[in-house]
């Protein structure tokens, strides 16, 4: 019984930020003509003040977010072509990650050469991962097991590290700038940045949760081995 709560617990604490986020997101999405314009134009207008001409922006199919690469802020078609609180508010957090790139902000630098290194990374580990069947068939040796644990410590620690270091990059993108910016430039309407601040520590959310599951899959991995 004891067991069953436990794994309840941890279910609610990996699952229930995500779904509040989506919550939070869905509860601000309306009015959707609250703002006179959407967040890609908003986009363009705060990275346009900030002398941030050569950054685009553009709608995108894989999340809201800042390509530190190439450049671009890319924002989900709802929020880009969208006229709601959550629209202009994730818009700016975005623009807010524009200005840490342009200012060389530490974290967000490391961030993005970490993403570099722990890419070949996971390569690696999920071929480990792959092969790991194949190599104990072969060689009835049960040590092999170390190589499947160790191809899953690959793929799911880095993920941890990656989460872990968004954090601080995520609420300074949307605390120390994009709340600035919006303040400096009235584009909330009275009564809003409240609801804009809830929005943005939901969205800082998203990546305790994740780093949450991939310490959960660490954790099923090294059960499954003990086994």
């Amino acid at each position: 019984m004891h067991f069953v709560i436990l794994i309840v617990l941890l279910l609610a604490l990996v699952v229930g930020p995500g779904l509040w986020v989506k919550a939070i997101m869905k509860r601000y999405s309306l009015p959707a003509d609250r703002y006179p314009w959407s967040g890609g134009e908003l986009a363009r207008r705060l990275l346009d003040s900030l002398g941030l001409h050569q950054v685009g922006a553009e709608t995108s199919d894989v999340g809201d977010h800042y390509d530190p690469e190439g450049k671009v802020v890319r924002l989900t078609p709802q929020n880009y072509d969208g006229h709601s609180l959550t629209a202009v508010t994730i818009a700016a957090h975005e623009v807010g990650h524009a200005l840490q790139d342009a200012r060389g902000y530490g974290p967000l630098k490391w961030r993005t050469q970490l993403v570099r290194w722990v890419r070949p990374v996971e390569k690696a580990g999920a071929a480990l991962l792959m092969a790991t069947p194949l190599i104990i068939g072969l060689t009835r040796a049960p040590a092999a097991g170390l190589l499947m644990f160790l191809g899953g410590l690959l793929v799911l620690g880095s993920g941890v590290v990656i989460h872990l270091l968004t954090l601080p990059t995520e609420f300074d993108a949307s605390f120390e700038r994009a709340l600035p910016m919006l303040a400096q430039a009235k584009i909330l309407r009275p009564g809003d940045e409240p609801h804009a601040r809830r929005l943005l520590r939901a969205a800082a959310l998203t990546y305790v949760s994740a780093s949450l599951l991939s310490l959960l899959n660490i954790a099923r991995w090294w059960a499954i081995l003990r086994r």
